[in-house]
C-alpha cells in the first residue's frame, strides 16, 4: 500500500476506489473527535468503575476501549473504519429508538435530552465516512473463505 493513497478491491479483484491522503485525513478527524470526546467524557470515570453500577461501569470500559481504538485509528485509518462504522451505526440506532420517539411523543427528559445531545456529534462522523470505499469493501466485495 502507498502512503498517498488507498484502493479497495471490487469483487472482481481489480482496484476500483481511491483514498487520496487528504481523504484518510478527514477519516482521522473522525477518529480524533470520537477518541478525545470519549477520552475527556470517560477516563475519568475509570478511576471510579467500582463505584458505579455495574451497567455503568462496563459502558465506561467499553467506551474507553473504543476511545484507545480511535487513537489507534489516528495512525491506521482504513484498517480501523469498521469502528467508526460501528460507531454512527450504534448511535443512528439509539436516536431513531429512543431519541426520536421520546421527541415525538414529547417525552424526552433531561437524561435522554443530554443523551441524545452527545449522540448527536455522530454527524462528525457520518461525514468522514468514506461510505462509497465502506460500501465496496463491506458490500460489493467477495467475503472471505468460510473454509
Amino acid at each position: 500500500m502507498s502512503g498517498r493513497t488507498l484502493a479497495a478491491p471490487s469483487s472482481s479483484g481489480s482496484a476500483t476506489v481511491d483514498l487520496p491522503v487528504a481523504r484518510l485525513n478527514l477519516v482521522r478527524l473522525g477518529f480524533l473527535v470520537m477518541g478525545v470526546g470519549l477520552a475527556i467524557v470517560k477516563w475519568p470515570l475509570l478511576l471510579q468503575v467500582d463505584a458505579q453500577p455495574l451497567f455503568e461501569g462496563v459502558v465506561t470500559c467499553l467506551l474507553t476501549a473504543m476511545s484507545l481504538l480511535a487513537f489507534l485509528g489516528l495512525r491506521y485509518p482504513v484498517r480501523l473504519l469498521p469502528i467508526l462504522l460501528f460507531e454512527a451505526t450504534w448511535k443512528l440506532i439509539w436516536l431513531s429508538l429512543v431519541a426520536l420517539p421520546a421527541v415525538l411523543a414529547g417525552d424526552m427528559d433531561a437524561a435522554t435530552g443530554e443523551v441524545a445531545v452527545s449522540c448527536s456529534v455522530v454527524v462528525v462522523i457520518w461525514a468522514v465516512i468514506p461510505w462509497r470505499y465502506a460500501w465496496q469493501i463491506y458490500a460489493k466485495a467477495g467475503g472471505d473463505r468460510w473454509h
